[in-house]
């Protein structure tokens, strides 16, 4: 099975990885991981006067920032997982490389702001259950 892993570096992503750990008859590292985590884009002129170069050095090293964790704790584990970063709204690219991937699901920490948090301030897991045709795991 294909399972995307959506990660962010927060405390729930440790909880969703601790979930992915204790159940390893159901998640074990006989499966297809990625890793996905995605930063939002810098502000279009802070790009141009920063550079090319600069903008994407600091995209990777937030991007290890939020992996290294993860992947560290993966491996511990013996799961082999391929790891991707990507630039963007966060609940509309995850869910569309969750759907580009053609996997089979998709695993997230979920904040659980809960209704009147998800109105006020918008909730990715929301987002991306509502726009990925991919299954979706939220751990709390």
């Amino acid at each position: 099975m294909k399972i995307l892993l959506a990660v962010d570096g927060s405390s729930y992503t440790k909880k969703m990885l601790a979930y992915l750990s204790a159940h390893d008859e159901l998640f074990g590292p006989h499966h297809d991981y990625t890793l996905l985590t995605v930063h939002p884009a810098l502000p279009p002129r802070a790009r141009a006067a920063l550079g090319k170069a600069a903008v994407n050095s600091y995209y990777a090293e937030e991007t290890d920032k939020v992996m290294a964790p993860s992947l560290k704790f993966l491996t511990r584990h013996d799961y082999k997982v391929k790891s991707e970063g990507k630039v963007g709204p966060a609940g509309e690219t995850i869910a569309a490389f969750a759907d580009a991937g053609e996997f089979d699901l998709l695993i997230m920490g979920s904040h659980g702001h809960g209704s009147l948090g998800n109105l006020v301030m918008g909730s990715v897991a929301t987002q991306v259950i509502a726009r990925s045709q991919v299954p979706v795991l939220l751990v709390r």
